[in-house]
Order: structure tokens, then C-alpha cells, then sequence
């Protein structure tokens, strides 16, 4: 959706209100200090890079005592930490000698929980108030990756979860698990740590970024590419292979999926999202609820996140809530919340997901009705960020039934506690308020930040009860123990190592890489159809190939565009160098050339970037985004019949790059070889468009924002429509056998929920 400041249907209260709020906000800029709120992520773009190979660095010796009947599992680092009782074995947690009830595996968790907390000191249960960011970096003389020294949040500040944003491989995860653990052990009352990660089995712009290498996680296409094959089933054969990975690696808990509805399509993140189709996006987390958890919590579980509660997709102009210009949620659409937003959430809650992350968005009272409890005889809603606003919560628990708990986004009770910086005086809201505002919402785990002295201050002035916090902790505790870290904690890396580099999972992640490939166009040369190009028409074929991989500039850069300019550049010429030789090893039979001159055909790869850390959005196609270059695309789309791929992590306005293709293909963090397989005729396309093409940025400046662009409220001529008169609408994609249907695919050139018009079949006609 356009800026609201930008649309004459927009009321000029609003407008007023704005820049109010915008006046506020930096009149309280010098308390709460630039980007607070995200100190743990200051300069993170998520481009590590390849992983290492293992080598078993900061290995360390555990005790075992293995499963039997009526008997689980007991581990530890410290052979006295194991109590031998009437011939059964317990952890000794607290290393006093004698069995305590919260370290008795017989007992009912809610038992063990009771006792655990009975003994706990405010100070420690605050610490279990907080999730923070730890990524140490392995010391090279001796492989520690923990030690006293950069695990203060957890000796100091007694914090037991904590978010681990590298991408090694899973040896050395496994090896960072186990000393954490060993290092909790060690410390009052022996509780383990729960190790924290968002989703890591693809290529990410901003958050933890893999490539398909040795020993690390299995390399599957994004999360649009999993909506693009359509594969409700496939996606839970995914996210039950991740869970093997992430459980082997000692990572419990995953910050994601998202249940966001991609509805403005300026927004960066819809990179991590389902797609556009509240019923797409529904399922799809219901298979990864599932498949990460098991149909019930267990041993063998990784708990599930899923975000950002209601809703983030209901942006304005495609501002992020990370930022004070994208602080607030508004729903221009009667009814949109519960007939958009809120159904994949509902999914995700059936399926018994664990935790549920509300965004920093406040809904603004500029919404159209939707037809919630309101706040008050004069207000619809509270207009502070949804992990303070009781409502919003209240409505999760009660309306929709959720029975586990609130997780914070990083800073969400800090400096993006949006609407809850200054109070009706002008005062300046403290951080012990904003930590009691949140818990007494609903909020019962704290992200971002280490100042569990916080919460301290809050109960001793009486600002929130101690009944808050031991609720809270309930939770957060029944899930370690659910999840047997009590009982072990430690993992064996060479296990790890085993899931990464399992034949059969790369397989079907291969797999899913082919059949996340959209053919969008594929034009008719000399009577025929341009693909697939068959071992015969490869006879006469000399392809010229060229990439124009767009790259993000680090958050914070001084000169963000020179950055874009020059790595753009640099990555572009890496990866072209890279695709020859892939083509050349894989592909014997396709005659490469150097130049175009020299070429029959051509293949350019295309990937604009942009990054939501850029508080920029962008979907134009040039240099902001890293194609510097736009006219040489055209150039040598003029001068050969070029197969262009575009890779979508958003909605990108293509009217300059489609309408010269002789065939387009969307990717979606694609491997090369998969989208080559389409080309060649080894795997017909079945991918569907996830989202809709916009027509013009005339569109995206009308387009409503905060409904999909099928829904009988959107502007009418959003979609993009080729010369030909294809229509670039959700659920596009054509196949070579069209009007057949193949081995793999669902009906051809539909996903298998829409109707004959390419709608869903829940749209409005």
C-alpha cells in the first residue's frame, strides 16, 4: 500500500497524527538512542559465507546412560552429576547428591516445574525472563567456542535461552551446544540452556544464510519457492528432515515460520513468508508446526515460533516496524484482520505450535472496523506494539484459544515498544514500565537485550506482580523439560554431521528446487517454442549466460549505494564465472560461449536485492537493487532469444526486464542446476507464481495493503498482463505439456485450491 500520507482517502487526522507521533518520537530519540532495539543485531547481513568443513574442534567428554524401557536417556558433562536410585538414573542437576523433585523424571512436568520454581531466587527467574543473541566465535588454539568471557548473559545475568545466528556446520553447532550446556551445568540449580535459531535451511538476505555445501543444514529453496511448488506434503517431509538436523545439532527452537500474508508487496520481508494466499501461507505452517514438533511436543521435538502475531503483512508503503516510520499496523479493509491475517495463525494453533511472537506494530485507530473487542467506548484499539497491548493478546488466548506462550520480538519491551515511549504527560516510560507493560498484556519471554534487572525492579515497586513471572517461567520450563533437556542436553556431533550430509534429504530438497521453478513466458522462435531446450535442440544451440546478482549493503553503511555498487559488481562477475563452470561439469552438452556476439541463445540470471535493514522499500529493478545495469540485460535480450530467470524474494515491477525475454523463469533462492533442469526438459515445470506480478509502480501506489491481490477489495488493475495477455496473477505458471497434467504436478497452470479463474476457491467472486 502507498503511504498513507500520500492517499487523498486518507483522513488528515492521520496525517496529523503522524507527524505527531513522528515529533514525540525524536523529541525521545536522545533517551532511547539510535536503532535501540537492535543491539544484538547492529551490522548483521547474514552473508557468512560458506561453512567450514569439520574437524571436530571443541569437542568435549560426556557420561551416557542410554535409553531403556522405563528409563530415559541421562547425559552430562560431570559423571557425579549422575544419581544411580533403586537401579534408576537421574541427573543431579544441582549437584547436591539427592533426587529433588524437579529432577525426578517420574513426576508430571508440572510437578517438576512446581519445585524447580520453589527454589529459584527472583534473580533467576528473571534471568529465564530473556532471549538473547550469542554467536561466540571459536577460540583457534584450543576449539572453545563458550567461556567465561562471552557467556556473561548466561553466568552473569542468568539468562537459559539464547538465539545462535551462525552458519557453520552442524559439528561445530553441536560442539557450541554441548559447551553451553556443560556450562550451565556447572551453575546454580543446573538448568539447561535452549538454544534459539530463525529457519536456516535456505538463502536468507538478512537473517542466517546457508549455501548448499558439505556438512551443513540441507539447502532447500525459500519459503516462497516452498509455495511456488505447492507441495503441502513436501513441506512437512521438510520441516521433519530440518528437525532431524536442528535436533542432532543441539538447536530446540526455531524463531519462525512466518504467518505473515505477503499483502503489500514493497515490504522486504516477504522474502520469509508463505506468499500471498491466507490459505497457502495456513497450511503450509500447519505442515511445519508439525513436522519440527510432532503431532505433540517430545524428546525428539524442536518448538516452533511462529510470527509476528497479527499479521505483518499489513504494512504501509512497505515500512517495516523495526523502524519508527513503519511503527503501526493499519487496516484500511473492513474485516481484514480475521478474514486475511488471521487464519494461517489459527492453522498454526491447531497444529499445537508452541510459542506465538507478536510483531512491534501498534494497530492504529485509523483501521477500518474489524470487528474486535474494543478497546474502548472511543477507541477500537490500544495503539501500543502487540507484545504490550492486552487486546491483542487476550484476543490470541481467548479469541483464538492459544494456549502457549508469548514470545517478544528483539526489542519489542525496549526501544521498539512502539506507543509506549513517553506517557500522556510527556514523560519518559522507563524500562522496568515497559517490562511490566508486557507482562501484564500477557508477554512471558522478553527478546533482545540482557536486563533481567528489569523485571527485578518491576516486581520490587510493585509495578507487576510475582505471579507474572512465575506464570511465565511455567511455560518456558515445562517446555525444556517436554523437550528432555533435563534429562540431556547434549548432542553427538558426528550424528549432526550424519543428518547434514543424508543423500536421501538432499535429495528431496534437489527436488524441491526443481519444482519451485515458475515458467512464466516461453515465446515461440522460428514456429516453435522456445523451451525446453532438448538434447536435439541443443545441437545447434551456443548459449551465452551472464548473472546480475544484486547485493545488499550492511545495515548502518555510511554510503549504502556505493557499497550496492561495487559488490553488485563483484558478485555479479562470481557468479557468472561460477554458472559456467556448474554448466560445464553438469551440463556437458550445452556449447557455452563468451560472448553474444558468438551466441544462438542466452541465459541471464537476474537477482535484485534489497535488505529490510535498509528502511528503504524498493521493488524497481536497477541499481538501488543491485542490477546496475538494466540496459545491457535489454541489449542482449534484443540481440538472441534469452531465457531470463528473475529470482522473486519480492514482487519485482519487471516492465522493463519481461517484455524483451523470449522466456522467463521465476526462481525463488533457487539452485542453478534445478532451474537448468527446466530449461533442459529433465523436470517440467509445476511451479505456481506465489504472489501476484504488479502491472506498473502506479499499482503498487494504489494497491490496498492490507488484503491479497485476488481479494474482490483490491485495485482492479494491480496485476501484471503480458502482450500476449497472460496475467501475472497468483497461481500463474505454465508447463510444457499445458492442459495435461504431469507424474509431479497438481492441475496444470493452477494450484490445487484454485478455481478455474486462477482465484482461490475461498476468494469473493
Amino acid at each position: 500500500m502507498a503511504s498513507i500520507s500520500k492517499q487523498i482517502r486518507k483522513s488528515s487526522k492521520l496525517r496529523k497524527k503522524l507527524l505527531a507521533v513522528a515529533l514525540t518520537l525524536s523529541l525521545a530519540a536522545p533517551v532511547i538512542g539510535p536503532q535501540v532495539g537492535f543491539a544484538d543485531d547492529q551490522g548483521y547481513t547474514g552473508e557468512e559465507g560458506e561453512a567450514t568443513p569439520y574437524i571436530g574442534r571443541g569437542a568435549i567428554t560426556t557420561y551416557k546412560v542410554e535409553k531403556a524401557e522405563g528409563q530415559p536417556e541421562i547425559e552430562t558433562a560431570t559423571q557425579d552429576r549422575i544419581l544411580v536410585l533403586d537401579g534408576k538414573y537421574y541427573r543431579d542437576a544441582d549437584g547436591d547428591k539427592s533426587l529433588d523433585g524437579y529432577e525426578d523424571w517420574r513426576k508430571s512436568v508440572s510437578e517438576r516445574v512446581a519445585d524447580l520454581i520453589s527454589k529459584m531466587s527472583l534473580e533467576q527467574k528473571a534471568g529465564l525472563m530473556y532471549i538473547n543473541t550469542h554467536t561466540p566465535v571459536a577460540d583457534p588454539t584450543d576449539g572453545k567456542f563458550v567461556t567465561d568471557a562471552n557467556a556473561n548473559i548466561v553466568i552473569n545475568k542468568k539468562l537459559r535461552h539464547v538465539i545462535y545466528r551462525l552458519s557453520q556446520n552442524l559439528g561445530d553447532i553441536a560442539n557450541y551446544n554441548n559447551q553451553m550446556q556443560q556450562l550451565a551445568e556447572g551453575l546454580e540449580l543446573g538448568i539447561p540452556v535452549v538454544i534459539t535459531s530463525n529457519p536456516r535451511n535456505s538463502a536468507s538476505t538478512d537473517y542466517t544464510n546457508i549455501t548448499n555445501v558439505q556438512d551443513q543444514h540441507t539447502f532447500w529453496p525459500g519459503t516462497l519457492g516452498l509455495a511456488a511448488a505447492g507441495d503441502v506434503e513436501a513441506v512437512g517431509e521438510f520441516a521433519d528432515i530440518a528437525r532431524q538436523e536442528w535436533r542432532a545439532a543441539g538447536i530446540r527452537k526455531v524463531y519462525g515460520y512466518m504467518a505473515d500474508v505477503a499483502t503489500d508487496p514493497l515490504w522486504a520481508r516477504i522474502e520469509e513468508t508463505f506468499g500471498e494466499d491466507p490459505k497457502v501461507v495456513g497450511d503450509m505452517n500447519y505442515e511445519i508446526v508439525r513436522g519440527f514438533q510432532g503431532e505433540t511436543l517430545g524428546a525428539d521435538s524442536v518448538a516452533i515460533t511462529v510470527k509476528h502475531f497479527p499479521g505483518g503483512g499489513a504494512r504501509d508503503d512497505g515500512q517495516d516496524p523495526h523502524f519508527a516510520n513503519g511503527s503501526f499496523n493499519i487496516y484500511p479493509t473492513e474485516g481484514s484482520l480475521e478474514k486475511y491475517h488471521i487464519p494461517p495463525f489459527q492453522k498454526a494453533i491447531e497444529a499445537g505450535v508452541a510459542s506465538v511472537m507478536p510483531y512491534y506494530a501498534y494497530p492504529s485507530n485509523d483501521s477500518a472496523d474489524q470487528g474486535l473487542e474494543p478497546y474502548s467506548e472511543t477507541q477500537q484499539f490500544e495503539e501500543v506494539g502487540m507484545t504490550l497491548n492486552k487486546g491483542i493478546i487476550d484476543y490470541l488466548r481467548e479469541g483464538l484459544g492459544f494456549k502457549g506462550y508469548i514470545n517478544s520480538d528483539s526489542g519489542a519491551v525496549a526501544g521498539s515498544a512502539w506507543g509506549y515511549h513517553v506517557d500522556e504527560n510527556g514523560n519518559t516510560i522507563s524500562g522496568a514500565q515497559k517490562v511490566a507493560k508486557a507482562l501484564n498484556a500477557g508477554t512471558n519471554i522478553i527478546s533482545g537485550g540482557a536486563t533481567p534487572e528489569l523485571v527485578i525492579e518491576a516486581v520490587n515497586s510493585g509495578l507487576v506482580d510475582v505471579s507474572k513471572v512465575n506464570e511465565s517461567i511455567t511455560y518456558t520450563l515445562s517446555e525444556m523439560m517436554t523437550l528432555g533437556l533435563f534429562e540431556d542436553p547434549y548432542v553427538n556431533p558426528a550424528e549432526a554431521i550424519a543428518a547434514a550430509n543424508n543423500e536421501d534429504h538432499r535429495a528431496l530438497a534437489y527436488e524441491a528446487h526443481q519444482k519451485s521453478v515458475v515458467l512464466m513466458r516461453n515465446d515461440k522462435i522460428k514456429g516453435e517454442k522456445l523451451l525446453p531446450l532438448t538434447e536435439e535442440k541443443l545441437e545447434n544451440v551456443k548459449l551465452y549466460v551472464e548473472g546480475f546478482v544484486g547485493v545488499a549493503a550492511p545495515r548502518g553503511h555510511a554510503n549504502p549505494q556505493e557499497y550496492i555498487n561495487v559488490e553488485s559488481q563483484k558478485q555479479s562477475a562470481g557468479f557468472s564465472a561460477d554458472l559456467k563452470n556448474t554448466l560445464k561439469e553438469k551440463f556437458p552438452n550445452i556449447e557455452l560461449v563468451d560472448s553474444v556476439e558468438e551466441a544462438t541463445h542466452a541465459y541471464v540470471y537476474v537477482k535484485p536485492t534489497q535488505s529490510n535493514w535498509d528502511n528503504n522499500p524498493r521493488i524497481d529493478i536497477n541499481e538501488t537493487t543491485g542490477v546496475s545495469d538494466l540496459d545491457r540485460i535489454v541489449e542482449i535480450q534484443k540481440t538472441v532469444p534469452t531465457i531470463t530467470a528473475l529470482n522473486f524474494t519480492n514482487q519485482w515491477l519487471i516492465n522493463e526486464l519481461e517484455p524483451n525475454a523470449a522466456a522467463l523463469i521465476g526462481t525463488f533462492g533457487t539452485l542453478q542446476e534445478a532451474a537448468f533442469d527446466v530449461i533442459t526438459g529433465e523436470f517440467n515445470p509445476v511451479g505456481k507464481l506465489p504472489f501476484a506480478i504488479p502491472a506498473s509502480a502506479k499499482a503498487v501506489e494504489r494497491e490496498v495493503g492490507d488484503v491479497p491481490s485476488f481479494a474482490p477489495e483490491e485495485y482492479k488493475h494491480f496485476t501484471y498482463k503480458t502482450k500476449t495477455g497472460d496475467k501475472y496473477e497468483f497461481g500463474f505458471g505454465l508447463s510444457y505439456n499445458q492442459g495435461k497434467v504431469p507424474a509431479h504436478a497438481g492441475e496444470t497452470g493452477k494450484p490445487t485450491h484454485a478455481t478455474e479463474t486462477g482465484k482461490p476457491a475461498h476468494a469473493e467472486k
